[in-house]
């Protein structure tokens, strides 16, 4: 069985979202949310809004939403179990044991499935790599002087040039090829049938910081027009790329107090070679929020070994506003006159690598530096204009001391009076609607879609912002009862939350958060959450609120009147609704509803 109810309720209450979130990503109070860039997709405007009263969380994105419980699920990619241990251990709860029941044994044995059928591929890997195939790929690894302790501590490999080997293989070992392709390891095409995702690449297997393999990386070792030079496995159940990086499971046990973020799988071991064992990678993709939170678990102080090209030095200033915005110190390490780490130590050694770690650039006076680049110094307009943009930045900082602190610094470094730069960072403060860089109210993101507008879709709006209008003011259910029932909700999950608000609203117990429970389906929570933050109208006065509710209101009692008309000839309970519903929608469009 699972927990019981009490139990579970109890765990989430003892947990402040607001408290914990904070801990994974950096939260900014925006009147009574709180808001920041969504850790489940890449946004520039922050869209992720936190609500400490509701105690949920919803993304006006991506659409991801749900309690402190389905947050720690997501972030930590772990199931509920996995997540009550977590939450049980933050606030001192003893968890009994529990048992799973059907529908959370077969979760668990997929996800065990998944993770099995990866690790026979990381071992058909590593032998094929250490086989007669596998010579030129063990060349390579040479070439790059890599020791066979390193080799085998990563677990690399090389998946051979006839990939349906690895198929046979794991065919033998009972894996079907739905698994498999479920897996990321193969790619089923109408032409060619089920084939393999990696051949002829030296492999990286990639784990979780529980050392469990949950994807690969293959770098090719044939022609640049045999594919990509690197290749990444796909997302999968087991498999989040923008929150997992490449070597944490052993970066994690470091004793150095801090974590070095750098590009690619090379630059990881070759660190790690050279004793260097707090180096991570992120993979194959851009440093995402969801990747600074994993790292933030383990320490706040990161320093960036990124490749010194134009590439790398966009990567490294990307990476630096993201562990800013999550409340952690970037320093950046200065790989010249090499490109990568993997270049600087094999030709300058461990002992000249810990020297440009222990005088790594403070990351925003390296921004600073990488903005001077842009600007004609020996020009009076382009000394002026980069001065401009030096005080807009220096407007990010929102703490005096702090914002003193780095007026300072760049004043002293680029010979800038301190009162001058400290008086035009006032005035561009001023000019920009003052310090640090505002969260907007209403938040909009390059992914979200219009939504057709359709009549069905018109009506589950408006079911949406009527559970919303009841979620801000639940003394109006009590007045609106006469007129609405669980029924006049025609979507089923609209239906069963609309049934527990009531129930627990005439109980006194209303709880947006524990609803959510309810749900075990990830999206059918997102789905619960969103019922309870829809955006109302801004309104002003308490005569257009009112208006709006019962236009609301009467929508939906009019959409639930058209919706059991349309089944009144097939289903005598429907008919009955219909002829409930047109009674009360006439005694409410006579009715006028306070919200006090």
């Amino acid at each position: 069985m699972y927990y019981p109810e009490e139990l579970i309720e109890e765990v989430r209450q003892r947990n402040d979202i607001v408290d914990v979130i904070s801990g994974y990503v950096g939260l900014q109070k925006k009147g009574s949310n709180y808001m920041c860039c969504c850790p489940f997709h890449g946004e520039k405007t922050p869209s992720f809004s936190v609500n400490r009263a509701r105690q949920i969380y919803k993304c006006f994105g991506c659409g991801e939403g749900g309690n402190v419980l389905t947050f720690v699920m997501k972030y930590e990619n772990c199931t509920f179990l996995e997540a009550m241990k977590i939450l049980a251990q933050k606030a001192g709860v003893v968890l009994p044991e529990a048992e799973y029941s059907e529908e959370a044994k077969k979760r668990e044995s997929r996800r065990q499935r998944l993770l099995a059928v990866n690790k026979e591929a990381a071992k058909f890997y590593f032998y094929q790599l250490r086989s007669d195939r596998g010579i030129k790929a063990k060349e390579y690894l040479d070439k790059r002087s890599l020791s066979d302790e390193t080799t085998k501590n990563f677990g690399l490999g090389f998946a051979p040039v006839r990939g349906g080997e690895l198929l046979v293989y794991l065919h033998q070992k009972g894996f079907t090829d739905d698994l498999i392709r479920d897996a990321g390891l193969a790619k089923t095409d109408e032409k060619k049938g089920t084939t393999t995702h990696f051949w002829n690449r030296v492999m990286f297997p990639i784990q979780d910081i529980n050392h469990r393999v949950i994807g690969f990386g293959g770098r090719i070792m044939g022609d640049a027009d045999s594919g990509p030079k690197y290749l990444n496995s796909p997302e999968t159940e087991i498999f989040d790329k923008s929150r997992n990086l490449y070597g944490m499971n052993y970066a994690r046990s470091a004793r150095s107090g801090n974590i070095i973020l750098c590009e690619g799988y090379m630059d990881v071991i070759s660190m790690h070679q050279a004793g260097f064992t707090q180096a991570v990678a992120s993979l194959g993709t851009a440093f995402t929020s969801g990747q600074a939170g994993v790292i933030k678990k383990y320490t706040k102080d990161v320093f960036l070994a990124y490749d010194s090209d134009n590439a790398g030095v966009k990567a490294a200033l990307r990476a630096i506003r993201i562990l800013r915005d999550a409340r952690m110190s970037a320093r950046i390490i200065s790989m010249e006159p090499y490109k990568d780490p993997d270049e600087f130590i094999k030709n300058l050694g461990q002992a000249a690598f810990q020297e440009r770690i222990d005088n790594a650039e403070n990351s925003f006076m390296f921004e600073i530096r990488m903005l001077e680049r842009e600007f004609d110094l020996s020009d009076p307009e382009g000394k002026t204009n980069f001065h401009n943009q030096v005080a807009r930045k220096l407007c990010e900082f929102s703490e005096d001391v702090e914002r003193e602190n780095y007026i300072e610094a760049v004043a002293d470094k680029y010979y800038i009076g301190f009162e001058k730069l400290r008086k035009l960072v006032v005035t561009m403060a001023a000019q920009t609607g003052g310090y640090a860089v505002p969260l907007s109210e209403q938040p909009k993101s390059g992914i979200q879609r219009k939504r057709k507008n359709t009549s069905e879709e018109n009506a589950k709006k408006s079911q949406r912002l009527l559970l919303t209008w009841i979620t801000d003011y639940p003394q109006l259910y009590n007045k609106i009862k006469p007129y609405l029932s669980p029924e006049d909700f025609t979507e089923e999950l609209y239906r069963k939350v609309a049934k527990r608000m009531f129930d627990d609203i005439e109980n006194d117990q209303f709880n947006p958060a524990g609803i959510i429970n309810m749900f075990a389906d990830e999206k059918e929570q997102s789905e619960a959450a969103s019922l309870f933050t829809t955006n109302l109208p801004d309104l002003d006065s308490d005569q257009e609120k009112e208006k709006a509710f019962h236009d609301i209101l009467v929508n939906v009692k009019k959409n639930s009147y058209e919706y059991y008309s349309a089944r009144s000839g097939m289903d005598l309970s429907a008919l009955s609704r219909m002829i409930e519903g047109k009674k009360a929608l006439e005694e409410l469009s006579k009715t006028h509803i306070s919200l006090n």
